[in-house]
């Protein structure tokens, strides 16, 4: 058997020019075979037809066409972000040149844990980063995987900062509101952090007054995690009073701003993010608000210094004479080894797009947003939670139970007619339409409404 052609070399481009034909062609098939935001049939019937386009994972003898029964089943069991009616989640249609630029990260495959192996991306990866860093008023940023990374990271240099101010003495307490993303208390339960301080958010975000008696009450070094763009509702904390308690109790400040830092690059939101500046650490995610393929996540840092706790040395990686005879020093950069080139992709849309670009996109999906809770409001079969903050609208059927609720939303994913995501506020349960897609117009909203009520109330 002839040894198989690579992606990167003087024939990589001639070898993967008929392969990206063969995907395309199998995504266009996988789409026109779904028919819609999501394979009909739930669990089950996916499960079989993933099983029935594998076959043997390892056979004897290779198939050469794998690569296209295996990518159209993906598409046709996929749920596609692209689709208007594909709701859901904080999951972004990825743009195109985006997407193309992730290819060539693929192709060449640059690894970020030593400058030999990646001499390009190291330096673009400081460009960006540290551009990116200046529109936050920080010193400097990481890439990460995402927020989760990101708040794992915000935590662990918190312990390491205030275990040194400290001497020594007292762990760090994590302080959030029940608004906050799940991995901020599982990286506490990660690090062996004491137990949160979670303060009740009844309006969906942090609570000043609330939280300035925890901050009196509390000992110790503090950590007070505020969200801006809260998963559930997309709902930003008041950043500013946050910011003014933690200067006046002297605790530290980490802000979550996974989905709702997107609004940097409009003209229009931009104050809506008012104090982010003020914070310690900064978790973006330009995988949301940013359309960019998974992953695409940053922390920004104000205290650069802050990052010594990252350092770590390998020899064979960065050794102390190749550091002092000026090759970057990567390990510190994140407590991965092995790491992708996604800046590039970051860095490829920044420049093609622009900030009036990219600004214009996270306009478009907050002016759908405004749409479709007007045309909610104006509906008499539908409650409204509150006009959206970012692009995240709640609303439920008028008069319906919570389990109405829950079951209508499982009937639209059975059938693959809409995807559209659940929260729980108030007591209720609301279904969420999360509105990232800039190609969506009203005439879709319209019709996920119209198939929100036959679900509801199904023809005989």
């Amino acid at each position: 058997m002839p040894i198989p052609p690579l992606a990167s070399g003087p024939q990589g481009p001639g070898a993967l020019r008929p392969l990206l034909d063969t995907v395309l062609d199998a995504l266009r098939e996988g789409a026109d075979g779904r028919g819609g935001p999501l394979p009909a049939g739930g669990p089950e019937a996916v499960a079989a037809m993933v099983r029935d386009a594998l076959g043997e994972v390892l056979p004897a003898e290779g198939d050469p066409d794998a690569l296209h029964r295996l990518v159209r089943a993906l598409a046709a069991g996929t749920a596609d972000p692209a689709d208007p009616l594909c709701a859901a989640h904080l999951h972004t249609p990825p743009l195109a040149v985006a997407t193309a630029a992730d290819l060539a990260a693929s192709a060449l495959n640059p690894s970020l844990d030593s400058w030999d192996q990646a001499p390009a991306a190291t330096a673009l990866e400081a460009l960006v980063t540290r551009a990116l860093a200046t529109e936050v008023h920080a010193a400097d940023a990481l890439v990460t995987t995402g927020g989760t990374e990101s708040n794992q990271l915000a935590l662990l240099l918190a312990r390491e900062a205030q275990r040194e101010a400290q001497g020594g003495h007292g762990a760090t307490r994590l302080v959030c509101g029940v608004n906050a993303h799940h991995s901020l208390p599982r990286a506490a339960w990660l690090l062996g952090l004491p137990e949160p301080v979670t303060i009740p958010t009844p309006a969906g975000t942090l609570d000043p007054a609330a939280l300035d008696d925890a901050l009196t009450r509390l000992q110790g070094p503090l950590l007070v995690a505020a969200t801006a763009g809260t998963t559930d509702a997309g709902l930003i904390d008041p950043l500013p009073e946050i910011a003014d308690l933690c200067e006046t109790h002297g605790a530290r400040l980490h802000i979550d701003a996974a989905y709702g830092g997107g609004l940097l690059f409009s003209d229009r939101h931009r104050a809506k993010l008012e104090g982010l500046t003020r914070a310690h650490t900064i978790t973006l995610d330009l995988h949301k608000l940013g359309w960019q393929p998974v992953a695409a996540g940053l922390i920004a840092v104000r205290d650069r210094a802050d990052l010594a706790a990252l350092r770590h040395q390998a020899d064979y990686l960065n050794a102390d004479d190749d550091t002092e005879a000026g090759l970057p020093d990567l390990l510190g950069r994140s407590l991965r080894t092995t790491r992708r080139p996604d800046i590039l992709k970051i860095a490829a849309t920044l420049k093609t797009l622009g900030r009036t670009g990219l600004g214009a996109l996270v306009d478009q999906v907050c002016d759908l947003a405004q749409e479709f809770a007007a045309l909610i409001e104006t509906h008499p079969g539908f409650e409204l939670y509150d006009r959206p903050t970012l692009s995240t609208v709640l609303f439920r059927p008028a008069g319906a139970s919570n389990d109405a609720v829950a079951a209508v939303r499982r009937k639209l994913l059975h059938d693959g007619r809409a995807v559209i995501g659940r929260a729980a506020l108030d007591g209720r349960r609301w279904l969420k339409a999360t509105l990232l897609n800039p190609h969506t117009r009203p005439a879709d909203l319209t019709a996920l409404l119209k198939l929100v009520e036959l679900a509801q109330h199904p023809h005989p």
